[in-house]
């Protein structure tokens, strides 16, 4: 959350001592969870699934382990996604333009493909895991900007 405008992103539970408190007690393993959570589509029909879905808290949720977490590792994962994303956008180009091709040609091809890569995909976290559309909305900028980076570089290095 380095750039001020997705310091709001995330917020905090009302009495998150006690929020941790009583769930630290069911030492639940890393990794993503619904709730209530039907086994089957039959269970989602069932008076006792309804009732729970009624009551709440209905949520999707992320644990991570425990203690200090590190940047690093998500930044080499997010380097590598970059050079993914990077390939793809080359290969694409490659085979849709041709090697005279104009700076203008490659940046709007090439921006177009990385924008996709980068931005289109976070959507559907609104539209199923229901996050917030001006998070969504702002991820879609960041992504706007690295594919602007992106179709730049190539524009300016295109064979």
């Amino acid at each position: 959350m380095a750039l001020p405008y997705h310091r709001k992103d995330f917020v905090k539970v009302p009495n998150e001592d006690d929020v941790m408190d009583a769930l630290r007690k069911f030492n639940i393993p890393p990794g993503e969870y619904v709730i209530p959570c039907a086994e089957s589509p039959a269970e989602m029909k069932s008076p006792e699934f309804i009732e729970k879905t009624n009551k709440g808290p209905v949520g999707f949720f992320t644990v991570m382990k425990s203690g200090t977490q590190s940047m690093g590792t998500s930044l080499v994962l997010w380097f590598v996604y970059s050079i993914v994303v990077s390939i793809f956008a080359a290969y694409i180009a490659s085979r849709a333009l041709e090697s005279e091709a104009h700076y203008m040609a490659v940046f709007r091809f090439v921006g177009c493909t990385a924008f996709i890569g980068y931005a289109v995909a976070l959507w559907q976290n609104s539209t199923w895991y229901k996050r917030k559309w001006s998070t969504t909305l702002k991820n879609t900028f960041d992504g706007l900007v690295y594919a602007l980076v992106t179709a730049g570089t190539f524009g300016w290095l295109w064979p």
